[in-house]
């Protein structure tokens, strides 16, 4: 797998390279605000004492002017992969069971949420075909088995119990998938018509939503223009008026 991957990464800095117009090392953020601020003119969005930042949450914003910002986050995610994966989690074997063993800390967080580390097993990811093979690699003794368990969708539920709205009492009590019906209810299509993408779009606003997400976050989450964030943000509130009220 580490082959594969580093293979991938390759890939993905000739394709950084590309839609820079140079060959330039994204590892090194001296060389990419140079790429990015002063040979493409694109707006400096935050100053550290080095310079321009180039931080994940500036290539997010930067992301929705021009590829290479969101070719730059992808190379990231997956050097990350294996830096902090494929290449760490084997020096974490212990060498009487042969197996990873983490700790949980239950005062680790200012939100309440259980941490974990060494190494944190919280955070394999699985959004991603690279993660879920990542995330093959845990199983079970020979006669135990993994247990995984969760509430379905619980914020979303206790909104629509806390606020009343009609729509998402309706969809939850008749077992349908809530994001299609926010997204059929906010594109103004059947919800067998909805997309992939408008339902991700929706997914992503729904959890935004309880947590007071801005435009500006959302255009960032999604790599959209502001205008377009505030246009989906704005149509939800009037399609879920009664959400808008309770969260006032």
């Amino acid at each position: 797998m580490e082959t594969e991957l580093s293979r991938q990464a390759d890939v993905l800095r000739g394709r950084v390279a590309a839609a820079a117009g140079v060959q330039f090392n994204p590892d090194s953020p001296k060389q990419l605000a140079d790429v990015l601020f002063s040979r493409m003119g694109l707006p400096v969005l935050k100053k550290v004492k080095t310079g321009p930042s180039t931080d994940s949450s500036v290539l997010e914003q930067l992301a929705t002017e021009h590829e290479l910002p969101g070719l730059v986050l992808d190379y990231r995610k997956l050097t990350k992969l294996l830096s902090t994966y494929v290449k760490a989690l084997g020096k974490y074997i212990h060498p009487g069971t042969g197996r990873v063993h983490t700790s949980f800390h239950q005062a680790g967080t200012s939100t309440g949420r259980l941490s974990s580390s060494g190494p944190n097993l919280q955070n394999i990811p699985i959004r991603t075909e690279e993660g879920r093979q990542i995330r093959s690699a845990f199983v079970a003794a020979e006669g135990c088995m993994l247990v995984s368990a969760d509430y379905s969708q619980v914020e979303l539920r206790m909104l629509a119990h806390l606020s009343r709205d009609d729509t998402l009492v309706a969809a939850f009590r008749a077992d349908r998938d809530i994001h299609r019906i926010v997204a059929a209810e906010v594109f103004g299509v059947d919800a067998d018509d909805v997309t992939p993408e408008q339902r991700g779009r929706a997914k992503t606003v729904n959890f935004g939503i309880i947590y007071g997400q801005t435009a500006h976050g959302l255009s960032r989450t999604l790599r959209i223009p502001r205008r377009e964030a505030a246009e989906f943000i704005k149509k939800y509130r009037r399609r879920f008026p009664r959400i808008e009220e309770f969260l006032q």
